[in-house]
Order: structure tokens, then C-alpha cells, then sequence
């Protein structure tokens, strides 16, 4: 479903994406671990170009291709994003809407969608991440981890192609981690493509059907999680992996 070429995304001089290829299959879950400074942040990012790359193409199907070598135009950016679900680590909700005005806003104000209709699915995208009588609450009301499924609910509004998470549980309290990754995993089972960058390597190897191991701006090693997470090929993926599952 997706394909990316050769991508690049620098700051001034510091080159933090030095040319990442990779595929995302229809309906597949794709977990991205790696050391913090890695990259795997800046290239999810440039997926739905919050962050723009210097270099590469990033496909969708047959029907859309876009090429970083020259720049975009604000219409491809445009058709890039509205391929695309971005949940956030800091859940970037408006502080002044309730839950259900936050999932509204972007069919009804960037998609031009009849209002209507549009309340009528963020209701029940809301219901489905368990926030049904939390929907008329305003964020600073609502626990991290609710304020989190507000902000998956809000992806889901726009009828994205991919759903992509950038650590959706970093900034939460271990004790309600739990009620993110189940409306995680109860997406991954309605068949929803997903590229996920998280440190829960349970989780991980739980959900995903591919794991992409990311250091120093290249994709160091690709796999099954099975294959990957329990038996690495590359010295420098055993370092990660023994680090983080055996800190002391």
C-alpha cells in the first residue's frame, strides 16, 4: 500500500534520515523501535509531511506519488495528509473543544464535510474507544489516557488510509498504558494499516506483523517479530534489544 524511496530529512547540517526504504502492506501493523535520536520520529513524521524530507518519494498505491526532490506544492502536501491519521505522544488536543468537537474538526473544517453527519461518527468513534460519556468533557477534564483516545478517535475521523502513532503511550502513567494499547490492538484486529514508533516491545511483538529496527538514520534490520525481536541478525539490534530487555 505504501512505499517509500530513498528518503532523506535533514536539520541544517545534521542528517537524521540518510536514505530509509521501506513497504507497508494493506492492513498490516508496522511496529518501529529504536534508540532515542534515532530517527524513527522524523521519519514517521515525513510519512504525512509534518516534517518535509530533503530527498525520496513516498507512494500510496498506484494513485498517488509524490517526490521530495523538488518542492511540493501545497495541494500534494495536502492529498499527502489526508492519506494519513497522525496520533501524537502529547495528544495536541484543542484545549477550548470538548472530545467531540476535537474528533469533528477535521472532517468538517479541512474536509468540508456536512456537520451532521460528520457528529454522527465521531459519536460512534468516540464509543468505540470507550469515551461515549466522556464525549461533551474538554480535555483538561479528561486522564491522559483518555485524552489519548480522543486523539485516536481524531485520526480515525478523517477515514485515513494509514494510522500512524508516534509513541502513543510515552507521556502516560504505567497504570493506564494498558487501555491505549487495547484500542490499539482492537484496531489492528478491524484490519486497519498502522506504522507504529513505540518502546513497548511486548506490545510489539504482540501487534505488529513487522518490525523495523532504526539507528543512526538508517533502517539497520527488518523482520517478523518473532524473528526479529527473539533472534536479531545485526550486532547492533542484539546491543538495543539486550539493553532494553535486560537493563541492570
Amino acid at each position: 500500500m505504501l512505499t517509500v524511496k530513498n528518503l532523506h530529512k535533514s536539520f541544517g547540517e545534521l542528517n537524521v534520515l540518510k536514505g530509509i526504504d521501506l513497504s507497508i502492506e494493506k492492513g498490516s501493523v508496522v511496529a518501529i523501535i529504536g534508540p532515542s535520536g534515532s530517527g524513527k520520529t522524523t521519519m514517521l513524521r515525513c510519512l504525512n509531511a509534518l516534517e518535509m524530507p530533503n530527498k525520496g518519494t513516498i507512494q500510496f498505491e498506484q494513485d498517488f506519488k509524490l517526490s521530495f526532490d523538488k518542492v511540493p506544492s501545497k495541494k500534494e502536501i495536502l492529498q499527502l495528509r489526508r492519506k494519513s491519521g497522525m496520533v501524537f505522544q502529547s495528544y495536541n488536543l484543542f484545549p477550548h473543544k470538548t472530545a467531540l468537537e476535537n474528533v469533528m474538526e477535521g472532517p468538517v473544517v479541512v474536509q468540508k464535510k456536512e456537520k451532521a453527519a460528520v457528529k454522527k461518527h465521531a459519536e460512534s468513534l468516540l464509543k468505540k474507544v470507550g469515551l461515549e460519556e466522556k464525549m461533551h468533557l474538554y480535555p483538561h477534564q479528561l486522564s491522559g489516557g483518555q485524552q489519548q483516545r480522543v486523539g485516536i478517535a481524531r485520526a480515525l475521523a478523517i477515514e485515513p488510509e494509514l494510522m500512524l502513532f508516534d509513541e502513543p503511550t510515552s507521556a502516560l502513567d504505567p497504570e493506564i498504558v494498558g487501555e491505549v494499547l487495547r484500542v490499539i490492538r482492537d484496531l489492528a484486529n478491524e484490519g486497519w494499516t498502522m506504522a507504529i514508533v513505540t518502546h513497548e516491545l511486548k506490545f510489539a511483538e504482540e501487534v505488529a506483523d513487522h518490525v523495523i529496527f532504526i539507528d543512526g538514520g538508517h533502517i539497520v534490520e527488518q523482520g517478523p517479530p518473532a524473528e526479529l525481536l527473539k533472534n536479531p541478525q545485526e550486532p547492533r539490534t542484539k546491543q538495543f534489544l539486550n539493553r532494553i530487555l535486560n537493563p541492570s
